[in-house]
């Protein structure tokens, strides 16, 4: 009888929630921080425009709530009752990588987009709309990193709880 639940299945499964979390906050602490130099020579060249400016700091941060919500529910779909099966573990693994790359791309996106922008804002008003549109641009894919990864985790449900019959106690 082949196994289609080996332990290991959970550990595919917590490293896609781990993947998740860390590189969507990877991409989110480089926006922050990158975006944040900007938002810092703001304040000298014109600091009345301060609170326009942070918009690329915010969206930077939307980022690792992208990567939180994937890992949540990642984790909250792993069971412990050896009912997990290898393909559940497998796909919850790249639905993480899916989330988690994606919101690094666009962290890297928004820190360099908004530093520039945001220093560019600070001597021409007329930049900042497309400077919005730029951020916007740059959040979608994370965004498109999120939708991917919910898809990816529902089919891993759905098959896990069809593969779940066929995962006797004692397999390992």
């Amino acid at each position: 009888m082949t196994c289609n639940c080996q332990p290991s299945a959970a550990f595919f499964g917590a490293m896609g929630a781990a993947s998740a979390l860390i590189f969507a906050n990877l991409g989110a602490a480089y926006g922050t921080a990158k975006a944040g130099v900007g938002v810092a020579h703001l304040g000298i060249m014109a600091h009345t425009k301060i609170m326009r400016g942070i918009v690329p700091v915010v969206m930077a941060g939307i980022l690792g709530i992208y990567g939180l919500i994937v890992a949540v529910i990642i984790t909250g779909a792993i069971s412990t009752d050896g009912k997990y099966s290898n393909f559940a573990g497998y796909i919850h693994f790249g639905a993480g990588l899916a989330a988690g790359m994606a919101s690094l791309a666009a962290g890297l996106a928004i820190g360099i987009v908004g530093d520039s922008s945001v220093r560019a804002y600070g001597k021409q008003d007329k930049i900042f709309v497309a400077m919005i549109l730029m951020l916007i641009f740059a959040e979608a894919l994370g965004l498109y990193g999120l939708i991917i990864s919910l898809l990816m985790s529902n089919t891993a449900t759905k098959a896990n709880d069809n593969a779940s019959s066929t995962c006797p106690k004692n397999c390992v």
